[in-house]
């Protein structure tokens, strides 16, 4: 059994985690991951302005305010743009202690379509019945630049409150942003990356069902077959249940992808 001192630091746990998020195709060159520093609660760390697969050190991350996303220390190097999307996060929900902001490919179609992302399988029965949606458009000024970027407190802002729409009691894990990608949030490092990873590969496997699903209907229509059945979306009971599962769970793929980010050498972690 380890002891104490031998546990992973939140500094190794963050590169890791951004490490295993750029193998499994989450993040890119693009896209971060931030967590609530363990300590100071008012507090967050992030990458500074760097690909996620290339963290190696303390050096490359920065810590920032909650209340503003300004840089604790002045001379801390450039950050992203974005770090507002975490900074009014925090600052909404405090029980949240992780966030990730990713522009997944397999995610992208849900964004500027009609098609809700819904969990098909038990591994992303956290997604819930309905995944909010983002629309950035609504809340522009005059002064934005209107690139799509979280570029301010007050876009934050706006964003962050997408996570409680329709609850009053709870927030949604993820929200979906248009023609952007999306922001998943976590009870700590592992719980977001395990979420981010899960999110992305249920849109694939809804896509790709989505697909069957209408080359079958397409060739029924023309031989006069039986109609082919929706889709077994996980209903409530179920979405329920493997949320409670995977929570307990989430420890047995992080140590799989621990070792997986480990084996790669293309990442270093010199924590």
């Amino acid at each position: 059994m380890s002891t104490d001192s031998e546990k992973p630091s939140v500094y190794q746990n963050f590169i890791t985690g951004c490490h295993i998020l750029h193998h499994h195709g989450v993040l890119d060159a693009y896209g971060h991951l931030s967590v609530r520093h363990p300590e100071k609660k008012d507090i967050f760390l992030m990458p500074r302005n760097i690909a996620p697969a290339l963290l190696s050190s303390k050096a490359d991350i920065v810590e920032y305010r909650v209340e503003d996303a300004s840089p604790v220390d002045l001379d801390s190097p450039p950050g992203y743009v974005e770090r507002f999307i975490h900074s009014e996060i925090y600052k909404k929900y405090p029980a949240v202690q992780s966030v990730i902001h990713s522009h997944a490919p397999s995610i992208l179609p849900f964004t500027i379509t009609g098609v809700d992302l819904r969990p098909c399988v038990h591994m992303s029965g956290f997604l819930g019945k309905h995944v909010p949606k983002f629309n950035i458009a609504e809340y522009y000024s005059e002064e934005d630049v209107r690139d799509l970027l979280i570029r301010n407190q007050r876009l934050g802002n706006h964003l962050s409150a997408c996570f409680s729409k329709e609850t009053n009691t709870s927030h949604h894990p993820v929200v979906l942003m248009r023609g952007h990608g999306f922001t998943v949030v976590g009870g700590g490092i592992e719980e977001s990356v395990f979420r981010a990873i899960y999110t992305a590969e249920n849109a694939r496997i809804q896509t790709a069902s989505l697909t069957l699903q209408l080359t079958a209907t397409t060739s029924t229509t023309a031989t006069g077959a039986h109609p082919v059945q929706s889709l077994y979306y996980l209903d409530d009971s179920e979405i329920r249940a493997t949320t409670q599962m995977t929570q307990w769970s989430v420890m047995r793929p992080w140590n799989l992808w621990v070792h997986e980010a480990e084996a790669n050498p293309l990442y270093t972690n010199n924590v």
